[in-house]
């Protein structure tokens, strides 16, 4: 098997010269507290299983399939199946519903979809909207307790019944090939689809080398999803880089266990964005906070004013970084450099600088926006299906990241905020029409303003979302179904932090909302402030 095992593309790409099949790599934690150990045989086995179906499927080279689960093993086999046949993966956010997961599914031109039973709904919700996607499996899983559904192929079925071998339509790695196509958050509209080649596994695998720095006896952990470029990039990848290191991954991140699981699997380092930091922070303290096996915490964006706190209370190295899925690095080393900063780029990896709009080069603590440029090679990116704004992202060979920043005297990088209409909030940027549409359409209210205030996190650049709320004249709101309709309708994330209820949204002379004068009279203990 080692000899076969080092032909699927997967491995090829990190040139592996054996492979042992016995070797562990992952525990996948499931939201029930069970546990499931995947080695470097069940990856291969697994994943050869699915490239048949694929295949079958009539799904073939330059196809793209859309994954929709939580992380799961067979997130990881359905992965590197469609990687391993030529087919281009689609991880979707496992909480796009709705508008935003069909867009994302036509968007890619998607031939195949393979998900997980809990988001069945979501799926059959959108079925009349498909431009020809087929499901290939469904992953039932048992700590889920939804029965099985015989109109669709089971992915149980699957894994138990196709062939365990190398399909004939394998399709060698090839770094310039396209691998995945993940989407933005959508930040001024609809989501664009960043294609990822397959040279990007290889730079995952050189982040370890260069900057993880994972070692034998190292435990990486997260409980980001693997649809996220954060997962990839930081524990996936990664850990199958590196020999004799294995990871835990999480099926989703919950605050209040993320230590009795580092705890129990001998974690030594996790993976989080910045605002999560602050959730953690906000657990009642406990007399063990100190006693984990956890030296370094991976974040992007923690608060400054709970950075030093929570080093200390919970004994741990904070290493602060910054990246986006189009490309651009910097990092801040444990212990090195001001608190606040996500620090500097690797020059062997990439240059940034702070610009005005007309790409002068602003002075220390001058706010600007942040541009990157790779020292080696040319800096590109890829919508897919857009060239224009493909261009436009890399105009004059430098990526035009959006974010404002500044630097300090000594070239230490500080995030300040995103440049456009949304608003960030865990990591996600949220789109405030999308939220006043959806409240919108409660038949009591009359208009709707969402802004954001500071995140009671103090997460940089993240915010606390506030729904202004206006009633028709002489009608009541219907508080208790407009908080349901939020929950059933919006991502977890764009669920609003308030509702603020108000005789009329004040607006400008030409009909604009004014959020700075809602914003003024804000207070989450006024009388007309509902908390979510």
């Amino acid at each position: 098997m080692p000899g076969k095992m080092a032909k699927l593309p997967i491995f090829q790409c990190f040139r592996y010269r054996t492979i042992d099949p016995d070797e562990k790599k992952f525990i996948f934690v499931n939201a029930d507290g069970s546990d499931e150990t995947v080695t470097m045989g069940d990856i291969f086995t697994q994943t050869n299983r699915i490239s048949h179906a694929l295949i079958k499927a009539g799904i073939g080279k330059g196809d793209a399939v859309t994954l929709l689960m939580r992380n799961h093993p067979e997130f990881l086999y359905s992965l590197f199946a469609a990687m391993s046949i030529g087919a281009i993966a689609v991880p979707v956010d496992p909480r796009s519903k709705g508008e935003k997961l069909l867009f994302q599914i036509n968007n890619t031109q998607s031939k195949g979809i393979i998900l997980s039973d809990e988001f069945l709904d979501n799926l059959k919700d959108i079925e009349n909207g498909l431009k020809g996607a087929r499901i290939v499996g469904v992953l039932y899983k048992k700590h889920h307790g939804i029965p099985v559904h015989d109109t669709y192929p089971s992915l149980n079925q699957i894994l138990l019944n196709e062939s365990p071998d190398l399909p004939d339509k394998v399709v060698p790695f090839n770094p310039k090939n396209p691998v995945q196509i993940i989407h933005t958050s959508g930040t001024t509209g609809d989501p664009k689809g960043v294609v990822l080649k397959g040279d990007r596994l290889r730079a995952y695998g050189i982040l370890n080398r260069m900057i993880w720095k994972y070692k034998k006896g190292d435990v990486p952990y997260t409980g980001l999803s693997m649809t996220h470029g954060n997962a990839q990039s930081v524990t996936v990848f990664p850990i199958l880089s590196k020999k004799h290191v294995h990871g835990v991954i999480g099926e989703k991140f919950t605050k209040s266990m993320i230590w009795d699981i580092c705890r129990k699997y001998g974690c030594t380092t996790f993976s989080l964005l910045g605002g999560m930091m602050a959730g953690i922070f906000n657990e009642i303290p406990r007399p063990d906070d100190a006693d984990n096996p956890v030296r370094t915490v991976i974040s992007a964006g923690t608060p400054k004013a709970i950075w030093e706190d929570f080093e200390a209370r919970f004994k741990v190295n904070i290493f602060e970084w910054y990246a986006a899925v189009e490309g651009g690095v910097a990092y801040k080393k444990a212990g090195k450099g001001p608190v606040g900063s996500f620090g500097k780029p690797n020059p062997l990896m990439y240059r940034m600088k702070i610009v005005d709009d007309n790409d002068r080069e602003m002075p220390p603590n001058t706010q600007g926006e942040l541009i990157c440029k790779m020292t080696f090679g040319k800096t590109n990116v890829t919508y897919f299906g857009k060239k224009k704004a493909s261009d436009d992202k890399t105009r004059g060979g430098w990526l035009r990241t959006g974010d404002i920043c500044h630097r300090d005297k000594n070239g230490y990088l500080f995030f300040d905020f995103r440049v456009g209409g949304g608003l960030r909030r865990q990591g996600d940027f949220v789109q405030p029409d999308v939220i006043e549409k959806i409240i919108g359409t409660e038949e009591s209210v009359s208009e709707v303003c969402v802004y954001g205030i500071p995140a009671e996190s103090g997460a940089p650049g993240e915010s606390d979302i506030v729904a202004a709320i206006a009633p028709f004249p002489g009608k009541t709101l219907d508080m208790v179904q407009i908080r349901q309709r939020c929950i059933n309708t919006l991502e977890r994330n764009a669920v609003p932090s308030y509702l603020q209820i108000v005789p009329e949204i004040p607006k400008t002379i030409s009909e604009k909302a004014l959020s700075r004068v809602l914003k003024d009279s804000f207070s989450p203990d006024a009388d007309n402030v509902i908390k979510l």
